[in-house]
């Protein structure tokens, strides 16, 4: 069985560069990194740990699924539901890929904030 400590914590290492900008929050008791000032469903990124597996939540794929382009079958097996990638273990090739797909993600979430900040 992997260590869900270690897939947990590494999940959360990558999304560690986008703290700077994000606010920590949670949905639905879940831990989550949000735009400052939005709320509810409004998070990029929210994690939760179940007994098989550490799952990522990032609700904006719904809106931005170009995020998903060039992605691999192996990444694209890991999205368990609309929204959710699970990992019931985090090797180095899924890690990048990973987090190749947050900074994809990232791009057109913060494009969206900042501009409705600016206004």
């Amino acid at each position: 069985m992997a260590d869900l400590d270690a897939v947990e914590s590494r999940i959360w290492r990558l999304l560690e560069p986008y703290r700077d900008e994000l606010e920590e929050a949670t949905i639905y008791g879940m831990p989550s990194l949000r735009w400052p000032g939005s709320g509810g469903h409004d998070y990029f990124a929210a994690v939760k740990r179940s007994a098989n597996k550490v799952s990522l939540y990032a609700i904006a794929v719904d809106t931005w699924p170009e995020a998903l382009q060039g992605c691999t079958a192996r990444f694209r097996k890991c999205r368990t539901g609309k929204a959710t990638f699970s990992f019931p273990s985090l090797d180095d090739e899924l890690a990048a890929e990973l987090e190749a797909f947050l900074e994809r993600l990232y791009r057109p979430y913060r494009e969206h904030h900042a501009g409705r900040s600016a206004t």
